[in-house]
C-alpha cells in the first residue's frame, strides 16, 4: 500500500479528534511516567496525551514515514517512531498504551490485544478505539464495486483489506479474566457532510485507500465516480441539504491490575 497522505487526513481533523478525546477521558489514569501512542498518524492523539500527561515521555509509533514527519513537525517535544503495530515490544513498560483508530488494520486481535495488554506496567491502562464502519454503506459500497468488472482483477478479494473485528463482548473476554477493569462501548457519530463528494473525501483519507492504491489511475478514476455514483444514493440529502453520515466505533479502556 502507498504511503499516507496526512494533509488528507487532516482534512476531517476535529472529526477524527472527537473519538479520541472521548477515548482519553475515560482513562482511569491521574498520572503516568511512559505513554505510548501507537497509531499516532500525524500526532492529532499524540498531542491530547502530551496535554494530559504533562511530563511523560510520550511517544509515538507509526509505519507511516509521511504521518511521523507531520507529527515530528506538530509535536516536537515528543518522541516518534517508526513501528509495526504487529510485533512492536515497548522498551520499558508503558502506564499507558493508547491506540486511536489504528489497530483495525493490524490481523489476529485474538492475539494482538492480550499480547499489548500483558505489556503494560502494573496498574497500567490499554486504551483502544476503533472504527466499526465494515457493514455501513460507505464500506459495503467499497467492497461491492470492488468485486465488479473492471476493478476486481487489480483489487482481488476486497474483504481481506481490513481486519475484520471481534463483537465487543469477544473483546471484554479477551481483557476481563486478567484485569482490574474493562470498559466497552459503541458510540455511532453523526456526521452532517456537504455532499456525496465529501463523504468520498473522508474515505479516500483511511478505509478507500487499500482499495485505490491498487489500481491504474483510469481505473482509479472510474472506481470513484461510480463509487460516488452510489453514495450519492446511499446518502440522500436530509431537511438541510446535507447527508448524514453514521460513523460507528468501538470503545475498549482496560486496567491493569496493580
Amino acid at each position: 500500500m502507498l504511503d499516507w497522505n496526512p494533509a488528507l487526513y487532516r482534512r476531517y481533523e476535529d472529526e477524527r479528534t472527537r473519538p479520541a478525546a472521548e477515548l482519553l477521558a475515560r482513562v482511569p489514569l491521574t498520572g503516568a511516567a511512559q505513554v505510548v501512542d501507537l497509531g499516532c498518524g500525524p500526532g492529532n492523539s499524540t498531542e491530547l496525551l502530551v496535554q494530559r500527561f504533562a511530563g511523560a515521555a510520550v511517544v509515538g509509533i507509526d509505519n507511516s514515514e509521511a504521518m511521523l514527519a507531520s507529527a515530528r513537525e506538530r509535536l516536537p517535544q515528543a518522541r516518534f517512531e517508526f513501528g509495526d503495530i504487529a510485533t512492536w515490544q515497548p522498551g520499558l513498560p508503558p502506564d499507558l498504551i493508547y491506540a486511536n483508530a489504528a489497530l483495525q488494520w493490524v490481523p489476529d486481535h485474538e492475539t494482538l490485544i492480550p499480547r499489548l495488554f500483558a505489556a503494560l506496567a502494573p496498574g497500567g491502562v490499554l486504551a483502544i478505539q476503533m472504527p466499526d464502519n465494515r457493514e455501513e454503506p460507505t464500506h459495503r459500497i467499497m467492497r461491492e464495486v470492488a468485486a465488479e468488472a473492471p476493478w476486481a482483477q487489480a483489487i482481488g478479494n476486497a474483504d481481506k483489506l481490513r481486519t475484520k473485528l471481534l463483537s465487543i463482548d469477544g473483546y471484554y473476554d479477551l481483557l476481563a479474566a486478567d484485569a482490574a477493569k474493562v470498559d466497552v462501548w459503541r458510540t455511532a457519530y453523526q456526521h452532517p457532510m456537504a455532499s456525496a463528494a465529501a463523504i468520498v473525501e473522508w474515505v479516500s483519507g483511511t478505509g478507500l485507500k487499500p482499495f485505490v492504491d491498487r489500481l491504474t489511475p483510469e481505473l482509479r478514476g472510474s472506481y470513484l465516480a461510480e463509487y460516488e455514483r452510489r453514495i450519492a444514493t446511499a446518502y440522500p440529502p436530509r431537511s438541510d441539504g446535507r447527508l448524514l453520515l453514521a460513523f460507528p466505533r468501538m470503545f475498549i479502556v482496560a486496567q491493569r491490575k496493580a
